[in-house]
């Protein structure tokens, strides 16, 4: 079919029933889309383009099975955050619909529904440090019971007119967040401040490893006495190496490429900063299931554990 055969049946689409109508004009622009622009086509056959996208649409909608609507429903509920394996299990979960890993990959990418990449980070060591702990985790990042091994880290948030430091302590047992700050600087009373939120929250327990890298933060003198006053264990990275305390890392990469991904730094109000990074702490504990976990989210899995 060409352009021209399109204008002569722009007659026989105005001439038609209203249902026959739609299936003209869908059918010509599919024929003539690849040669000719939409807008080219559809003024040709005098149809306005908020019509044929209406129709488009709702024929798409018409031919998709149950298990894609349950894909796309759950790819949009949680904001394309996750891969087609957790899509697998939460398909499984909610909706009791067993699909073999490789066709919910192939129904993703045909809706063009794959999660959001976190970009690579780019690793630098760091400066003079006044007390270093040993590395007790030694990349052992299980726990056969809460309380026995926190890791912490700060990361910059860079999203609002200013930066703020967002400083988290996760237990390893659950991989939950147990406790976080969220300031205008990273001096020691933020990292001391998130620990002792951390052992308010878990009614202070004693012997914790506390692990983390060896930023100045952690290692100055007021933070190790009040990690010894409490009867915790310091724990830390080699310098320079990400990869030992590496699951807190990702945790704070998975928060900005899921929740900051298309956000321009400095373009949000502080407070728009705030709420999000609040939302996203609370959507990892109670609603973001993990490998890990057995498909479960962090407080699931604490729960049963119990």
């Amino acid at each position: 079919m060409t352009f021209e055969d399109g204008e002569r049946n722009s007659k026989k689409v105005h001439g038609d029933r209203k249902g026959v109508k739609k299936e003209i004009v869908l059918q010509i622009v599919e024929k003539l889309r690849k040669k000719y622009t939409i807008t080219a086509i559809l003024s040709a056959l005098g149809v306005p383009r908020a019509n044929y996208y209406r129709w488009y649409l709702h024929g798409i909608n018409k031919s998709l099975s149950v298990v894609e609507e349950s894909i796309i429903e759950l790819c949009k509920s949680t904001k394309y955050r996750n891969g087609h394996r957790k899509i697998k299990a939460m398909l499984k979960q909610k909706y009791d619909i067993k699909l073999n890993r490789n066709t919910v990959q192939n129904l993703m990418q045909k809706h063009n529904l794959q999660c959001r990449i976190k970009p690579k980070r780019k690793w630098k060591s760091q400066g003079e440090s006044i007390i270093i702990a040993p590395n007790l985790l030694k990349r052992d990042f299980t726990a056969s019971e809460p309380n026995k091994k926190w890791v912490t880290d700060i990361t910059y948030i860079q999203y609002g007119s200013t930066t703020k430091y967002l400083s988290t302590i996760m237990d390893l047992f659950n991989n939950e967040i147990v406790a976080y700050k969220l300031y205008d600087h990273q001096q020691t009373l933020l990292v001391i401040d998130t620990l002792k939120e951390a052992l308010s929250v878990r009614n202070h327990p004693e012997g914790v490893i506390v692990h983390s890298d060896q930023g100045s933060v952690y290692t100055s003198y007021a933070y190790q006495a009040y990690i010894k006053d409490n009867d915790l264990v310091s724990s830390m990275s080699r310098r320079g190496n990400c990869w030992d305390n590496a699951v807190i890392e990702s945790f704070h990469s998975n928060l900005k490429s899921e929740e900051f991904q298309y956000v321009k730094f400095n373009s949000l109000r502080n407070q728009d900063v705030i709420e999000r990074v609040i939302t996203y702490l609370n959507y990892y504990n109670e609603e973001r299931i993990q490998e890990k976990l057995g498909y479960l989210t962090p407080i699931k899995y604490g729960v049963m554990a119990a």
